[in-house]
């Protein structure tokens, strides 16, 4: 078969299944309307709202965590909260479709480029993989701006309410006085509550799009002070100090583990570099790495000792604080 049929067959292949799971994301438009209208009409309690209630703040742990997989499963599986925590404009269906088009663009330029057909798979996977990877860098470096805003908002909070504001007030002075992404989300919980939605759902869906442990921290200090009572500037101050020693004690770690991260960095962008360049001075001494049954064994035995040597490192210079 030509190599160029055997690339469109993977290409369309690859294509086929990201428009699946993109349907499958969709979900069933009807029954969320009958859940809507079920809840307007004040009828029997949806499926969603006894969800929400299962999954509240305080019926979760504080200090439950997922692991890498399970992790990469959830993002996989609500594309339209990952583009929503990245703070994209992008639909999930959009979304989609752009990986598709870099899929499609990646396949026809290595052919354009004159390279190995062997390459047009692998060089089209990695520009459709190039959107998801944009979008969690942005969401990743949004939460760390997030988390570094945080203390600072909870002091404003706690200075509002010794002023005589109300926790209301407060959420708005954020809002008004932080910049993103912080104060896009406050805002948010406080347009949510003056819609008529109840302060402890506004908080729970916060903590969903943002997952913070320290921000967990302060929605479920808000939700028991709200029923039970207590000074809640406080324990605002107690969270935002808390926050403040571990981040201290973050960038100390960070200063500590520096050197083995550059070296994990060097170690694994190494033998790709090493590729790229022999194939520029001498494509045929690579070749058989995709041409021979044995230095294609090679190949995949190399790809598997590199991400597990990336997660041996990962796991040496992670040290959760």
């Amino acid at each position: 078969m030509s190599p160029l049929l055997i690339s469109l067959a993977a290409f369309i292949g690859v294509t086929a299944l990201v428009a699946g799971v993109a349907f499958m994301l969709r979900g069933n438009k009807d029954s969320e309307v009958e859940d809507r209208l079920a809840m307007l009409t004040g009828g029997a309690q949806s499926k969603q709202a006894k969800a929400a209630m299962k999954q509240s703040v305080l019926t979760r742990p504080l200090e439950s965590t997922q692991n890498v997989l399970m992790e990469f499963l959830a993002r996989m599986g609500n594309v339209q909260l990952l583009l929503e925590q990245a703070d994209s404009a992008l639909s999930s269906t959009n979304f989609v479709l752009v990986c598709g088009g870099m899929a499609l663009v990646g396949a026809f330029i290595p052919a354009a480029a004159g390279y190995h057909p062997g390459l047009w798979p692998a060089i089209s996977v990695c520009f459709g993989l190039m959107p998801f990877v944009w979008v969690v860098f942005k969401r990743k470096r949004r939460f760390k701006r997030f988390a570094k805003q945080l203390p600072d908002a909870l002091e404003l909070i706690s200075r509002a309410l010794r002023a005589g504001h109300s926790l209301a007030s407060g959420f708005h002075l954020v809002s008004n006085e932080m910049q993103d992404p912080i104060g896009k989300e406050f805002n948010r919980v406080f347009e949510e509550q003056n819609l008529g939605v109840p302060l402890e759902d506004a908080l729970d869906t916060m903590t969903d799009r943002i997952p913070n442990l320290d921000l967990r921290f302060f929605a479920t200090a808000v939700i028991l002070q709200r029923q039970t009572g207590g000074d809640l500037a406080e324990i605002l101050d107690k969270i935002g100090y808390l926050v403040r020693e571990r981040f201290k004690i973050w960038g100390q770690v960070q200063a500590l583990t520096g050197e083995g991260r550059l070296s994990g960095i060097v170690l694994l962008a190494l033998p790709p570099a090493l590729f790229a360049a022999v194939y520029r001075l001498n494509p045929d001494y690579v070749m058989p790495l995709f041409t021979d049954p044995m230095g294609r064994q090679m190949l995949v035995g190399g790809l598997v000792m590199q991400l597990l040597g990336a997660l041996v490192i990962r796991k040496i210079v992670n040290i959760k604080v």
